[in-house]
């Protein structure tokens, strides 16, 4: 979409509404009549992304799936763009029933289970197998019993986001992290997400990702910091035109019931479930991987930029303010560790 384009869409009207009310037609036409679910379970499903992302089309997939298996006993529900709750309350909003699915990162566990601000650490996984030794192992399964004791959550799977590097509106030499010095970098606003952003060596400014968009067009930010997959599927090369490839975090999200819906199915409905989240796991993941192998190509071909800086000194930087925080204080004895060498 090129800037005149953006604009041409009316007074009042953002490229966000046209991304929602094409995302909810695409939802719309894979729902059957109402009538047909009657006494089917609603499974309302909210995601902030773009329904171009692997995430958004891993819960289509999800969606598909299920309803396949076992047809006309779940109506599952597919909110885009943040239009249903937007990033960041969807804990809340499944907890007081609200809201049956949610993917959530763990920056928000870590938000209401503070130790577990262990798995924010910048640096900390090696890529998506890593990912997958640690949620899919006994760490994982220590992890989703606190979850799901303290929250109320059921975390059926992780997922991979993918690597996360720095993007920048403008142009600018960056090799150290001294370099991104007073830029404003777009970071989620929990504290984890916070701590990472000024880690970096930026100025940490929270914002919801919905807004991101037209943040970078007006100047209001200099950058974010994303995995490349979902800054090309959010269009966010039209207006920032340089990655600087820290690979500071490799990322996940938790594909995550509320516990009170999900200790309401029966035992063939979960296992229904788990066996469609599997499958649009393995969408995700893969289409995520696919994805970065080509990424620095496309968006060089989109006029962007794309730069190595001293990974060591990012590396350096940001473990040393992790393990000089308050976070660290908390951190579980030995799982550090474990997690390492998982």
């Amino acid at each position: 979409m090129s800037k005149s384009s953006f604009y041409s869409f009316g007074p009042g009207i953002t490229r966000r509404t046209v991304l929602a009310g094409a995302a909810a037609g695409l939802a719309a036409a894979t729902v059957l009549p109402r009538a047909a679910f009657a006494q089917a379970k609603v499974i309302r499903m909210s995601t902030p992304g773009a329904a171009e992302e692997w995430q958004s089309k891993a819960l289509v997939k999800f969606k598909e799936t299920l309803e396949a298996a076992a047809p006309r006993k779940f109506d599952v529900q597919v909110h885009f763009n943040g239009t249903l709750f937007g990033q960041g309350t969807e804990i809340e909003a499944m907890q007081r029933g609200n809201l049956e699915v949610a993917m959530i990162s763990p920056q928000d566990v870590a938000e209401l289970i503070p130790e577990y601000s262990i798995f924010t650490t910048g640096y900390l996984m090696r890529d998506a197998a890593h990912l997958d030794a640690v949620y899919d192992g006994e760490i994982g399964k220590e992890y989703k019993e606190r979850v799901a004791k303290d929250l109320g959550l059921h975390i059926v799977r992780s997922q991979y986001l993918g690597s996360r590097q720095v993007m920048l509106r403008k142009p600018k030499e960056v090799k150290v992290p001294a370099d991104l010095a007073g830029l404003k970098l777009r970071m989620p606003g929990s504290e984890a997400w916070q701590f990472l952003g000024n880690a970096l060596g930026a100025n940490a400014t929270p914002l919801s990702f919905e807004e991101i968009y037209l943040a970078l067009q007006t100047g209001t930010i200099d950058g974010l910091e994303n995995p490349l997959p979902d800054i090309i599927s959010n269009k966010f090369y039209e207006v920032a035109k340089q990655v600087v490839l820290t690979n500071h975090m490799v990322s996940n999200t938790f594909f995550t019931f509320a516990g009170g819906f999900w200790n309401g199915l029966s035992d063939e409905e979960k296992a229904a479930i788990e066996s469609a989240e599997a499958q649009a796991k393995a969408f995700n993941d893969q289409g995520v991987l696919d994805t970065e192998k080509d990424a620095v190509a496309f968006l060089a071909g989109q006029g962007v930029t794309a730069t190595t800086p001293d990974v060591d000194a990012f590396r350096k930087k940001v473990l040393d303010a992790f393990a000089g925080s308050d976070f660290a204080k908390s951190w579980p004895a030995g799982l550090l560790d474990r997690i390492q060498a998982a």
